[in-house]
């Protein structure tokens, strides 16, 4: 692996200097010829306001390319940035933790056609810490400062030293994306890394069924009727804070919801005093509370959905004892190799898919080429089949020893 440098030098100037904030058409189209007339990939990055705003649009975007510099974009004042996304083409984005960006860019017009992530190049690498300051310190001995990133982005006009706490971001991007190029290939792992960048690009945020449901707290609200509350007033909130754009949690916290619930299973028709937000949208809550209320007892929701797939695995000894011996030998196996290789267990094969095949298995013959292909139908990468597969072989044959 690349020596690691020396810690301790702070990356606190961008080295060009601090770039204007582009925030018109003329300058966007500028930038986009800047950007179109540089060479080589293009690092970015975006800055959101979660925790503050509803949802999660990008409140700046930051981009930097060998000959065009670093771009500092305000994608409120020109929300459509498809030039940068035309003058980019085909050239590889560096990204960090690709999937907490991709939504909020492709919001914007900018997908990428191929990319790099650093921080998932970290864990195939086997680094310790994985963040981007502590990638950064790893490769090039340098301490990148990271109190603005929880900050309110969508704040106007934008602090000074919050635009360069942004530039900063994507300032060493390229040459870390570099090191680790190398780092991959002298380990074996070029090719794990490229199948996962590829995946990465037709990643989309998992949308989730019943998303009420972790609401922090449901499980103290008893009975179909106490979660239907919780569900009718979680829903309110979300019409409420998308409205006002704003977090739901800083509209009002779950732990107010599901106490607004316990409330109306035994006051019904009054709300608990003593809360802003509650006597604020007491009408809201109300009608919420009554449209739970009216429901027929057929149409209340379960207190838990059912329960899809294998059981917990800690149940397996008592339900199938051969599966359970089945999956420590092969957890054993991957664990081994895990270690063999520096790279967390977890990025070899995840969880899921592999207890479902050890659940599940292949009706026909459990040769390697019936795992590889069951694995495959749970999005398991190729390089991935190729570890695991004869692993399942292995640990489904053993009893037969």
């Amino acid at each position: 692996m690349t020596d690691i440098v020396p810690a301790g030098v702070p990356l606190d100037t961008p080295a060009d200097g601090l770039p204007d904030l582009i925030d018109s058409e003329r300058s966007l189209a500028a930038a986009a010829a800047d950007l179109a007339g540089g060479v080589g990939p293009v690092a970015m990055d975006a800055e959101r306001a979660s925790g503050y705003r509803f949802g999660q649009k990008a409140y700046l975007v930051q981009l930097r390319r060998e000959g065009a510099g670093t771009l500092l974009v305000d994608p409120v004042a020109v929300p459509d940035l498809s030039p940068l996304d035309d003058a980019i083409g085909g050239a590889e984005w560096i990204l960090h933790a690709a999937t907490q960006d991709l939504a909020c860019l492709a919001e914007v017009g900018l997908r990428p056609r191929q990319l790099f992530d650093t921080e998932l190049a970290a864990r195939l690498l086997g680094l310790p810490r994985v963040g981007l300051a502590a990638v950064v310190e790893h490769y090039l001995g340098l301490v990148l400062a990271k109190e603005h990133s929880a900050a309110d982005w969508s704040q106007r006009p934008l602090p000074t030293a919050w635009l360069r706490y942004a530039a900063l971001d994507v300032e060493v991007l390229g040459e870390i994306r570099n090191l680790m190029g190398v780092d991959l290939a002298r380990s074996g792992k070029a090719e794990w890394a490229r199948q996962e960048f590829a995946a990465l690009l037709d990643w989309t945020p998992t949308v989730r069924v019943d998303p009420w449901r972790r609401t922090s707290g449901l499980h103290k609200v008893r009975g179909g009727r106490g979660v239907a509350y919780v569900r009718e007033l979680w829903y309110e909130r979300e019409r409420l804070a998308s409205a006002r754009d704003i977090a739901p949690g800083r509209l009002i916290p779950d732990a107010v919801l599901v106490l607004i619930a316990q409330h109306a299973l035994t006051s019904p028709g009054t709300l608990p005093t003593g809360n802003r937000a509650i006597g604020r949208y007491q009408r809201d809550w109300l009608a919420a509370i009554a449209r739970a209320k009216a429901l027929p007892d057929s149409q209340l929701p379960p207190t838990n959905l059912p329960h899809e797939g294998p059981p917990p695995a800690r149940a397996w000894a008592d339900k199938d004892p051969l599966a359970a011996a089945r999956l420590a030998r092969t957890r054993d196996l991957l664990t081994a190799f895990a270690e063999e290789r520096t790279i967390p267990v977890e990025n070899v094969c995840s969880p899921e898919p592999l207890r479902r095949v050890v659940w599940s298995p292949p009706a026909d013959a459990p040769e390697t080429e019936a795992f590889s292909a069951a694995l495959a139908a749970y999005g398991v990468r190729p390089w991935q089949r190729e570890i695991v597969a004869p692993m399942l072989h292995t640990a489904f044959t053993a009893e037969q020893a």
